[in-house]
């Protein structure tokens, strides 16, 4: 933590960032793999992540975004957003494919 305190901001990579906020605003530990229904929460992070869980694009995660469906599973502080990927799907109405590759 402190080694990230002294760091210069131009240095800083997004794990970086997120490991900051996270040990500052309390926010999930990102999680790495696509089991998105697996034991445990799972976190999906920002519009990217959202079209991923849900197989859209960008625009479109927007649009479930502001459609207010999946608000229950997101935590937004600033532009930050987490999604908990399982309660997301679960509030959606939409089972997880599963993936060929």
């Amino acid at each position: 933590m402190n080694d990230l305190l002294n760091k210069r901001l131009i240095d800083f990579t997004g794990r970086d960032l997120i490991q900051l906020l996270s040990d500052n605003l309390h926010l999930p530990e990102p999680v790495e793999g696509k089991d998105y229904a697996a034991e445990g929460a799972k976190f999906v992070y920002g519009l990217a992540g959202i079209a991923e869980l849900f197989g859209f694009s960008k625009t479109s995660a927007n649009r479930l975004k502001q459609s207010g469906k999946i608000d229950g599973a997101i935590t937004q502080v600033g532009a930050t957003i987490v999604v908990n990927a399982a309660k997301a799907l679960e509030l959606a109405g939409k089972k997880e494919k599963k993936r060929k590759y």
